[in-house]
């Protein structure tokens, strides 16, 4: 048996799968082996519902979900859950990931991608360990990285529609089916009532004087450019349904991917990565306008022309797609970089983005391709969420930016047992406490460079605070 340290997996209670939480460290010949999962995955009829079906069916406490366009995968209830620590988040959650898939006894009858064994994660953007005292936990050492095997996972793709199960060998449903379905949807979703807003760790009228700060840096010769972001907290009258967000971000930001994992919730634009047969696509976004409300067409055009002719905006976004492209090339036999970035509007801002994509490497592919999770850990973080150098830009984040990013800005998403898999940036997103039901951040983030102007900035993260804001209001 291997003596690899793994973290310990956090079963749903009561499942016969489970072992009991062991300290960081702990190997597992310290501790019992899980039963195998058995996973069965069963085409269905197709939902009702449009673009907001899948999160519909949706349980209120610690939903899955990774939507866009009314496809995707939503899952709920805990199988297995694998908490990380630290620099070796993204390498511990695949070990274990790996670990499970040796024991699964998996029937998969549709084989698409996100059917048969799942697991959703959220990831830390920063590797240096988490401020508890920013959240009002209890002092215990939080995780920096989460994968999360549900019991039942819900998705489609196109006119396919399917259900797959997961539980413990020794906990088998005599007959799961569209019965697991039943049980999970009789909870009225709430919605959060009045809400108030407050200033997180740096106040709003402070953090001008931050970015003018990362201005600074970037005039001395330090770094070419960082990436600066700000919270805010709210304070809602009834606890927050996270349904209540993810129906509406599904249905108002139809383009970007409505998120759910582990407490982060939101509607991100970007895709940090998807791998499915040995194609790899990276959805770039660096440059912003902000769209204001009632603007018309016409006047939106205008504006991406502007976007798209902005210096300053256009060497923000070569910044990002350059660096994402150097993750990738070690594992790509040929790549394809757009010579020039499009204007993607979404209806509270317009980015710069460009659509990098490559293919794996046969001879990887032959030897075991890297799962979309180590993809994700490679290109984590991008120039497009950090700066540029690397870490330069992070070194000088940890110094300036004044507050715990926690999980925003770092990889969302899932990954499936051949290691396809999507994964996004948790951005226009909000962190729900996991002590206080009320309670809540949202965050949002600015590219700095040497052409930035504080007080533009602070506008720009306004616009991207919007989503969210809107979802919790509405």
């Amino acid at each position: 048996m291997s003596a690899t340290p793994l973290p310990a997996p956090r079963p749903t209670p009561g499942d016969p799968a489970g072992t009991p939480d062991v300290p960081t460290g702990s190997t597992r010949a310290n501790r019992p082996e899980p039963l195998p999962l058995v996973v069965r995955t069963t085409r269905i009829d197709d939902l009702a519902g449009g673009l907001t079906a899948l999160v519909d069916l949706l349980p209120g406490a610690h939903p899955l979900s990774w939507v866009r366009r009314g496809d995707g995968i939503v899952g709920w209830g805990e199988t297995l859950r694998f908490d990380t620590f630290g620099p070796g988040r993204f390498a511990d959650a695949e070990d274990a990931w790996q670990a499970t898939l040796r024991r699964a006894v998996v029937r998969d009858d549709v084989r698409l991608p996100g059917t048969g064994p799942v697991a959703f994660g959220t990831f830390a953007f920063d590797d240096a360990g988490q401020l508890d005292d920013q959240y009002g936990d209890d002092g215990a050492s939080r995780p920096d990285g989460s994968l999360v095997v549900p019991r039942v996972v819900v998705g489609r793709r196109g006119d396919v529609t399917w259900m797959t199960t997961i539980c413990a060998a020794g906990s088998l449903d005599s007959a799961p089916g569209t019965d697991a379905l039943r049980r999970e949807t009789v909870t009225p979703v709430a919605s959060p009532g009045r809400v108030d807003f407050a200033d997180g760790a740096v106040a709003a009228a402070d953090w001008p004087a931050v970015v003018r700060e990362g201005v600074a840096r970037i005039h001395a010769g330090e770094l070419e450019k960082v990436v600066l972001a700000r919270d805010v907290v709210a304070r809602t009258e009834h606890p927050v349904d996270p349904r209540w967000l993810l129906r509406r971000l599904a249905d108002r930001y139809q383009a970007c991917w409505t998120f759910s994992v582990a407490g982060m919730v939101g509607a991100t634009p970007e895709l940090l990565v998807r791998s499915e047969k040995g194609l790899v696509t990276s959805r770039v976004l660096a440059g912003t306008i902000r769209r204001e409300q009632g603007m018309s067409d016409d006047d939106a055009l205008l504006h991406a022309a502007q976007l798209a002719r902005s210096s300053k905006d256009l060497e923000e976004h070569e910044y990002a797609v350059r660096s994402v492209a150097r993750a990738l090339e070690p594992f790509c036999s040929s790549m394809n970089v757009p010579d020039a970035p499009f204007v993607l509007h979404l209806p509270n801002v317009m980015h710069l983005a460009s659509d990098v994509t490559g293919v794996l490497d046969r001879a990887t592919r032959t030897a075991g391709a890297p799962s979309s999770l180590t993809l994700a850990a490679a290109l984590h973080p991008s120039a497009a969420v950090c700066g540029t150098p690397t870490v330069v830009a992070r070194d000088l984040i940890r110094e300036i930016e004044g507050m715990d990013r926690s999980r925003y800005a770092g990889p969302v998403g899932w990954v499936g047992a051949d290691g396809d898999g999507e994964w996004g940036i948790a951005l226009r997103s909000a962190e729900l406490s996991d002590a206080d039901p009320h309670h809540l951040r949202l965050f949002a983030g600015c590219g700095i460079v040497a052409a930035s102007d504080p007080h533009s900035e602070l506008a720009e993260s306004e616009a991207k605070l919007e989503p969210v804001r809107w979802a919790l209001e509405g």
